[in-house]
């Protein structure tokens, strides 16, 4: 029996970005840039096993996002650590369809 090869069998060598689209692999995951109300912001995929021990807010939602949960981190492209939010991917998804003020219930918290 032979040994398992995990490479593409082909003409083509892989391209160093993990294979194009825009995407470009990170420590943390592939990052790509995306357009929205006007801006270039940065977007990363974050993995259940890379949000271990850190609960973040979400600013789509105001909701928490416990640790170990998949999710969106987005930043605007000149902005740097400090401007960095973790979002649902799902409120991520849906940013154009939310209000500008998110509606708290009365005993919400205000973080």
């Amino acid at each position: 029996m032979s040994p398992r090869h995990n490479r593409p069998r082909g003409g083509a060598s892989p391209t160093p970005n993990g294979g194009g689209g825009g995407d470009s692999p990170d420590r943390y995951g592939l990052q790509h840039a995306e357009s929205w109300q006007g801006e270039e912001w940065l977007v990363r995929q974050v993995s259940g096993a890379s949000a271990m021990g850190k609960r973040y807010r979400c600013p789509g939602c105001d909701q928490e996002i416990p640790s170990g949960v998949p999710h969106i981190v987005a930043w605007p492209d000149y902005g740097g650590v400090d401007d960095r939010r973790h979002w649902h991917k799902a409120c991520w998804n849906a940013k154009d369809r939310r209000t500008t003020k998110v509606q708290r219930s009365r005993n919400a918290p205000r973080h």
